[in-house]
Protein backbone atom coordinates (compact mmCIF):
# COMPACT_ATOMS: atom_id res chain seq x y z
CA UNK A 1 0.00 0.00 0.00
CA UNK A 2 1.34 3.40 -1.01
CA UNK A 3 1.93 5.96 1.72
CA UNK A 4 0.95 9.47 0.69
CA UNK A 5 1.34 12.71 2.63
CA UNK A 6 0.21 16.07 1.25
CA UNK A 7 -0.16 14.53 -2.20
CA UNK A 8 3.42 13.22 -2.18
CA UNK A 9 3.97 9.49 -2.56
CA UNK A 10 6.57 8.01 -0.21
CA UNK A 11 8.50 5.54 -2.38
CA UNK A 12 8.01 1.89 -1.41
CA UNK A 13 11.40 0.35 -2.09
CA UNK A 14 13.84 -1.70 -0.05
CA UNK A 15 16.31 1.20 0.09
CA UNK A 16 13.64 3.62 1.31
CA UNK A 17 12.49 1.18 3.99
CA UNK A 18 16.04 0.57 5.18
CA UNK A 19 16.97 4.25 5.13
CA UNK A 20 13.90 4.98 7.24
CA UNK A 21 14.85 2.33 9.78
CA UNK A 22 18.44 3.55 9.92
CA UNK A 23 17.22 7.06 10.74
CA UNK A 24 14.85 5.76 13.39
CA UNK A 25 17.71 3.88 15.00
CA UNK A 26 20.49 6.43 14.87
CA UNK A 27 18.58 9.67 15.56
CA UNK A 28 15.78 10.82 17.80
CA UNK A 29 12.40 12.19 16.74
CA UNK A 30 13.89 15.63 16.02
CA UNK A 31 16.04 14.62 13.04
CA UNK A 32 13.74 11.84 11.89
CA UNK A 33 10.76 14.16 11.52
CA UNK A 34 12.96 16.94 10.10
CA UNK A 35 14.37 14.60 7.45
CA UNK A 36 10.94 13.39 6.39
CA UNK A 37 9.70 16.98 6.19
CA UNK A 38 12.70 17.85 4.04
CA UNK A 39 11.69 15.13 1.57
CA UNK A 40 8.07 16.26 1.54
CA UNK A 41 8.77 19.99 1.25
CA UNK A 42 11.47 19.33 -1.34
CA UNK A 43 9.02 17.25 -3.37
CA UNK A 44 6.42 20.01 -3.27
CA UNK A 45 8.95 22.61 -4.39
CA UNK A 46 10.12 20.34 -7.19
CA UNK A 47 6.55 19.95 -8.40
CA UNK A 48 5.98 23.71 -8.23
CA UNK A 49 9.13 24.37 -10.27
CA UNK A 50 8.58 21.62 -12.82
CA UNK A 51 11.56 19.59 -11.61
CA UNK A 52 11.47 15.80 -11.70
CA UNK A 53 13.83 14.36 -9.09
CA UNK A 54 14.07 10.61 -8.69
CA UNK A 55 11.82 10.10 -5.63
CA UNK A 56 13.92 7.27 -4.21
CA UNK A 57 17.19 9.19 -4.49
CA UNK A 58 15.59 12.34 -3.09
CA UNK A 59 14.25 10.35 -0.15
CA UNK A 60 17.64 8.82 0.64
CA UNK A 61 19.29 12.25 0.39
CA UNK A 62 16.74 13.72 2.77
CA UNK A 63 17.08 10.86 5.24
CA UNK A 64 20.88 10.98 5.38
CA UNK A 65 21.45 14.72 5.05
CA UNK A 66 22.01 15.36 8.77
CA UNK A 67 23.43 11.98 9.82
CA UNK A 68 26.90 13.51 9.98
CA UNK A 69 25.77 15.46 13.03
CA UNK A 70 25.03 12.40 15.13
CA UNK A 71 27.18 9.45 14.06
CA UNK A 72 30.38 10.27 12.19
CA UNK A 73 30.79 7.88 9.27
CA UNK A 74 34.44 8.61 8.64
CA UNK A 75 37.39 8.44 11.01
CA UNK A 76 38.61 11.61 9.32
CA UNK A 77 37.41 14.88 10.80
CA UNK A 78 35.42 16.58 8.09
CA UNK A 79 32.37 18.77 7.51
CA UNK A 80 29.23 17.07 8.78
CA UNK A 81 27.62 17.52 5.37
CA UNK A 82 30.43 15.58 3.70
CA UNK A 83 30.29 12.91 6.38
CA UNK A 84 26.57 12.38 5.79
CA UNK A 85 27.16 12.39 2.04
CA UNK A 86 29.83 9.70 2.37
CA UNK A 87 27.50 7.64 4.55
CA UNK A 88 24.67 7.79 1.99
CA UNK A 89 27.07 7.07 -0.88
CA UNK A 90 28.31 3.90 0.81
CA UNK A 91 24.74 2.93 1.71
CA UNK A 92 23.62 3.09 -1.92
CA UNK A 93 26.66 1.36 -3.39
CA UNK A 94 26.26 -1.41 -0.83
CA UNK A 95 22.73 -2.02 -2.06
CA UNK A 96 23.48 -2.28 -5.75
CA UNK A 97 22.86 1.27 -6.87
CA UNK A 98 25.05 2.65 -9.64
CA UNK A 99 27.91 4.99 -8.84
CA UNK A 100 26.10 7.68 -10.85
CA UNK A 101 23.05 7.39 -8.59
CA UNK A 102 25.19 7.42 -5.45
CA UNK A 103 27.05 10.49 -6.74
CA UNK A 104 23.74 12.34 -7.21
CA UNK A 105 22.82 11.73 -3.58
CA UNK A 106 26.35 12.61 -2.43
CA UNK A 107 26.11 16.02 -4.12
CA UNK A 108 22.62 16.67 -2.76
CA UNK A 109 23.78 16.08 0.81
CA UNK A 110 27.23 17.66 0.59
CA UNK A 111 25.78 20.90 -0.80
CA UNK A 112 22.59 21.12 1.22
CA UNK A 113 23.82 24.04 3.36
CA UNK A 114 25.72 25.82 0.56
CA UNK A 115 24.01 29.00 -0.67
CA UNK A 116 23.55 29.70 -4.36
CA UNK A 117 24.80 26.47 -5.94
CA UNK A 118 22.24 23.65 -5.43
CA UNK A 119 19.55 25.36 -7.50
CA UNK A 120 21.88 25.30 -10.53
CA UNK A 121 22.46 21.57 -10.23
CA UNK A 122 20.32 18.48 -10.72
CA UNK A 123 16.75 18.19 -9.44
CA UNK A 124 17.67 16.00 -6.45
CA UNK A 125 20.27 18.51 -5.25
CA UNK A 126 17.95 21.47 -5.81
CA UNK A 127 14.97 19.81 -4.12
CA UNK A 128 16.99 18.66 -1.11
CA UNK A 129 18.31 22.16 -0.56
CA UNK A 130 14.87 23.72 -0.95
CA UNK A 131 13.34 21.24 1.47
CA UNK A 132 16.06 22.00 4.02
CA UNK A 133 15.61 25.76 3.64
CA UNK A 134 11.86 25.54 4.03
CA UNK A 135 12.00 23.44 7.17
CA UNK A 136 14.93 25.22 8.81
CA UNK A 137 14.29 28.89 8.02
CA UNK A 138 10.88 29.02 6.34
CA UNK A 139 12.21 29.81 2.86
CA UNK A 140 9.51 29.39 0.22
CA UNK A 141 6.85 28.52 2.78
CA UNK A 142 4.50 31.17 1.44
CA UNK A 143 4.62 29.50 -1.97
CA UNK A 144 3.30 26.17 -0.70
CA UNK A 145 -0.33 25.20 -0.27
CA UNK A 146 -1.35 25.80 3.34
CA UNK A 147 -3.39 22.61 3.62
CA UNK A 148 -0.44 20.57 2.35
CA UNK A 149 1.85 22.18 4.91
CA UNK A 150 -0.62 21.42 7.72
CA UNK A 151 -0.85 17.79 6.60
CA UNK A 152 2.93 17.46 6.65
CA UNK A 153 3.14 18.96 10.13
CA UNK A 154 0.40 16.67 11.39
CA UNK A 155 2.36 13.64 10.17
CA UNK A 156 5.74 14.99 11.26
CA UNK A 157 5.32 17.61 14.02
CA UNK A 158 7.96 20.24 14.68
CA UNK A 159 7.73 20.26 18.46
CA UNK A 160 10.45 22.55 19.88
CA UNK A 161 12.32 22.43 16.58
CA UNK A 162 14.15 25.75 16.68
CA UNK A 163 15.67 25.18 20.11
CA UNK A 164 16.40 21.47 19.66
CA UNK A 165 17.78 21.78 16.11
CA UNK A 166 20.28 24.45 17.12
CA UNK A 167 21.34 22.30 20.08
CA UNK A 168 21.85 19.35 17.72
CA UNK A 169 24.24 21.51 15.71
CA UNK A 170 26.13 22.57 18.81
CA UNK A 171 26.42 18.98 20.02
CA UNK A 172 27.48 17.73 16.60
CA UNK A 173 30.06 20.41 15.85
CA UNK A 174 31.54 21.66 19.14
CA UNK A 175 34.26 18.99 19.12
CA UNK A 176 35.26 19.66 15.49
CA UNK A 177 35.03 23.45 15.26
CA UNK A 178 37.62 23.75 12.50
CA UNK A 179 35.28 21.96 10.09
CA UNK A 180 32.90 24.92 10.22
CA UNK A 181 35.33 27.30 8.49
CA UNK A 182 33.62 29.11 5.62
CA UNK A 183 30.19 27.62 6.34
CA UNK A 184 26.95 28.72 7.98
CA UNK A 185 27.73 26.21 10.73
CA UNK A 186 30.21 28.67 12.22
CA UNK A 187 27.25 30.93 13.01
CA UNK A 188 25.90 28.36 15.46
CA UNK A 189 29.17 27.85 17.31
CA UNK A 190 29.86 31.57 17.44
CA UNK A 191 26.46 32.16 19.05
CA UNK A 192 26.39 29.26 21.51
CA UNK A 193 29.96 28.13 22.32
CA UNK A 194 31.93 30.42 24.66
CA UNK A 195 35.39 31.18 23.36
CA UNK A 196 34.73 30.07 19.80
CA UNK A 197 36.08 32.52 17.25
CA UNK A 198 35.56 31.97 13.57
CA UNK A 199 38.61 32.15 11.34
CA UNK A 200 38.48 34.73 8.58
CA UNK A 201 39.77 34.58 5.02
CA UNK A 202 41.50 37.91 5.60
CA UNK A 203 43.56 36.38 8.41
CA UNK A 204 44.40 33.33 6.34
CA UNK A 205 45.76 35.51 3.55
CA UNK A 206 47.64 37.99 5.74
CA UNK A 207 49.13 35.20 7.89
CA UNK A 208 50.18 33.07 4.91
CA UNK A 209 53.94 32.23 4.78
CA UNK A 210 54.57 34.50 1.82
CA UNK A 211 56.58 37.72 1.99
CA UNK A 212 53.93 39.65 0.07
Amino acid sequence: MTEMIAGVDIPRTAAVTEATEILRGMTGPLLFHHSRRVFLFGSLHARRLGLQPDPELLYVAAMFHDTGLVTPFSGTEQRFEVDGADHAHAFLLGRGFSKAAADVVWSAIALHTTPGIPGRMGPETAATNQGVLTDAVGWGLDGLDGDAVEEILAAHPRGEFKKEFLQAFVDGLKNRPDTTYGTVNADVLEHFVPGFRRASMVERITDAPWPS
